[in-house]
């Protein structure tokens, strides 16, 4: 009866040990994976042309390769932005407008990829409430 219950501990013993590097070899391979798949992600990233961020101003500067759009406001930030070969603009890219860029970052520097410029706020359309709520227009009271 001793050797019997020798051998039951020692299949436990062995059960264990490999249970105990089962344990190890499942630890580690999530890891790796998680590894491998922001490699994947960063790479397909790059190859599809997402990644892409957005940033909405007033353009301040603006030349040949390069302008800046100033964003107001409680915190207000300037950023300088580099044209892009192949850049889409949507509307009239001038001093003053407003406007939300598209960008990635390339090698530390804001890379814009496409522009679209807001209308002109119509200064008309407050002039004409203001007319609509004067006493004049409202008649013979």
């Amino acid at each position: 009866m001793k050797q019997g219950g020798n051998w039951i501990s020692a299949c436990a013993l062995v059960a264990c040990m490999a249970g105990v590097v089962a344990i190890g070899a499942v630890a580690d391979a999530p890891v790796a994976h998680a590894a491998d798949k922001a490699a994947t992600k960063s790479v397909a990233s790059k190859s599809r042309g997402t990644g892409s961020r957005q940033f909405s101003g007033w353009v301040t500067a603006l030349d040949k390769t390069t302008f800046t759009v100033e964003k107001r406001g409680k915190q207000p930030r300037t950023v300088v932005f580099s044209k892009h070969a192949e850049m889409k603009t949507a509307g009239d890219l001038e001093k003053d407008a407003r406007v939300t860029v598209y960008y990635r970052d390339e090698d530390g520097q804001p890379m814009a990829h496409r522009v679209v410029v807001k209308p002109a706020s119509r200064s008309g359309s407050s002039h004409s409430r203001a007319e609509g709520s004067s006493g004049a227009t409202r008649g013979g009271r």
